[in-house]
C-alpha cells in the first residue's frame, strides 16, 4: 500500500443479520459479580486497566449468547469473556509477548496447563491463575466431556494465535487463504462456542456435536463473527494490523472499495451458507443439538450488536459498567451476496459439499 489509510477512506456498510436477538435478564445483576471478580484477579495493574477490562462487556456478550442461561453458568462463562479479551490486548494483539514468537509459546504452554490442572494452584502468572479459577468453576458446573470440548477449543484458540504472533513479529501479512484458516482460530469463536453447552447444562451427544454438518455450522458461525469483528476493529487497526480489510489491501494494492467490497460479500457468502445448511440440520437433531445451533445464531447476532457498542472497539472510554455505548444499531436490509456458490478458498470450501 502506496499511502496511509484513515478511517475517513472506509466506508462500511451496515451488517446484514436477520437472527433475532436475544438476550439473558439476569445481565445485569451478573455483571455486578463479574466485576467483584474481576477486582480480585490480579488481571489489572491500574484503574485505566481495571476500566479497560470491564469496558470490554463480557457479561453483555455472553448473555446475548445463552439468554436461557442460569446466573452461576452465566457468570463462569462471563468470566471467561472478560479474561480472554484481557489476555488478547495484553499479549496476543500487543504487549510484549505480541511480537515475540519464541515467548509467547511457552506462555501460552503454561497458561493452557493451568487449565487444564485441577491442582495445584497455578501461581506467578495472573493471567494463568485466574484461568485456573475460571476452570474450577467450568469442573463444577460441566459434564466431563463438555469441559474436554472446551479445553480442547482452548488449545486451538491459542494455537492459531502463535500463528498470528509469528506473522506479527515478521511484520508480514498472511494471504487470504492462510488468513482464514488462521483466523477461524486466532479469533476466540471456539472456546466462546464450546461455553454453549456449560451455559446450557445440556451435553451434545458425540454423533451430533461430531457430525459434519455441525462441525461446519459451528466453523461457519465462528468466521461470522470473526469478520464482523474485523468490521468492528477495522479503524482501530488502521496502523498496520492483521484483518480481511488489511489483508485484502495488501492483495490488491491498496484498493479500499474492493476490499470492502470483497470481504463483505465473502462474509454474506458465508452467514448465507450458515443459514442454509442450519435450517435444514436442526430438525434432525435431539434437543441439546438444537440448544447449541440455536445459541451459535444467538452468537452470530449478539457478536454483532456487542461489537457495534463496546468502547473495546470503539475506542471510546471505558468508565464502568451499564449500556454500551453507541446509538442505534442500522442493519443492512438484504445480503451483500445471496449465492449459494462455493468461496473459491480450499480451507473452508467443504461446507457447500454436505
Amino acid at each position: 500500500m502506496e499511502r496511509t489509510l484513515t478511517a475517513a477512506d472506509l466506508e462500511l456498510p451496515p451488517i446484514y443479520c436477520p437472527l433475532e436477538p436475544a438476550i439473558n435478564p439476569a445481565a445485569t445483576r451478573v455483571e455486578r459479580r463479574a466485576i467483584a471478580w474481576i477486582d480480585e484477579s490480579g488481571l489489572w495493574a491500574d484503574a485505566r486497566e481495571r476500566a479497560r477490562i470491564i469496558g470490554s462487556r463480557g457479561t453483555d456478550f455472553f448473555a446475548r449468547f445463552a439468554p436461557g442461561a442460569d446466573d452461576d453458568r452465566l457468570l463462569a462463562t462471563a468470566l471467561w469473556v472478560y479474561w480472554g479479551f484481557a489476555f488478547d490486548d495484553g499479549r496476543c494483539d500487543t504487549g510484549h509477548y505480541s511480537i515475540r514468537p519464541a515467548e509467547f509459546v511457552p506462555m501460552a504452554a503454561r497458561v493452557q496447563r493451568a487449565l487444564e490442572c485441577p491442582a495445584p494452584a497455578a501461581r506467578g502468572d495472573a493471567y494463568a491463575v485466574a484461568l485456573q479459577d475460571i476452570g474450577e468453576r467450568f469442573r463444577r458446573l460441566a459434564t466431563p466431556v463438555q469441559f474436554q470440548r472446551f479445553v480442547a477449543a482452548h488449545r486451538a484458540w491459542l494455537t492459531g494465535v502463535m500463528w498470528q504472533v509469528s506473522y506479527q513479529a515478521r511484520r508480514h501479512m498472511p494471504d487470504l487463504e492462510d488468513y482464514i484458516t488462521m483466523r477461524l482460530h486466532s479469533a476466540g469463536g471456539a472456546p466462546a462456542y464450546a461455553m454453549l453447552e456449560i451455559a446450557h447444562g445440556a451435553e451434545v451427544p458425540a454423533a451430533e456435536m461430531d457430525a459434519p454438518a455441525v462441525r461446519a455450522l459451528t466453523e461457519m458461525a465462528i468466521l461470522t463473527a470473526a469478520l464482523d469483528n474485523d468490521r468492528h476493529s477495522f479503524v482501530r487497526e488502521l496502523d498496520g494490523g492483521q484483518n480481511i480489510y488489511t489483508v485484502l489491501l495488501d492483495q490488491n494494492g491498496g484498493d479500499v472499495r474492493t476490499a470492502v467490497r470483497t470481504a463483505v460479500r465473502l462474509r454474506d457468502r458465508v452467514f448465507q451458507r450458515f443459514l442454509r445448511l442450519r435450517e435444514r440440520t436442526r430438525p434432525g437433531l435431539g434437543d441439546a443439538g438444537r440448544a447449541y445451533l440455536d445459541g451459535l445464531a444467538y452468537g452470530i447476532r449478539g457478536n454483532a450488536e456487542w461489537g457495534q457498542r463496546t468502547p473495546r472497539h470503539l475506542d471510546a472510554d471505558a468508565t464502568g459498567p451499564g449500556e454500551p455505548v453507541g446509538g442505534p444499531i442500522v442493519w443492512a436490509e438484504r445480503p451483500a451476496d445471496s449465492g449459494d456458490e462455493p468461496v473459491p478458498l480450499p480451507t473452508i470450501a467443504w461446507w457447500w459439499d454436505l
